[in-house]
């Protein structure tokens, strides 16, 4: 997966995350919009068969946008795993 930085100023973030699709990008606006610091959060895939998504997040205040993000990133990881312990018990019993 590759990240490009396609806007980055002051209290907004854009980015295109190359291979991803809606449901990690639905995540990722939802972990986001969770933030109280947290304004406005979005994706767009222009087209599904010739496009990367592209992320947007704009912050309040001194907030700084790329930190909510990696919150944002490290909850769905947390949940993921989470996830993932729980499948295991329920597939072993």
């Amino acid at each position: 997966m590759k990240i490009k930085v396609l806007k980055k100023e002051g209290n907004e973030l854009k980015i295109e995350v190359e291979g991803a699709g809606h449901g990690f990008c639905n995540l990722l606006q939802k972990k986001l919009l969770e933030n109280a610091k947290v304004d406005l959060a979005g994706y767009d895939i222009p087209h599904p068969l010739a496009s990367n998504p592209i992320i947007y997040v704009r912050v309040k205040g001194t907030a700084k946008p790329e930190t909510a993000l990696i919150k944002a990133a490290e909850k769905a990881r947390e949940e993921n795993d989470t996830f993932n312990k729980e499948l295991m018990k329920a597939l072993k019993a």
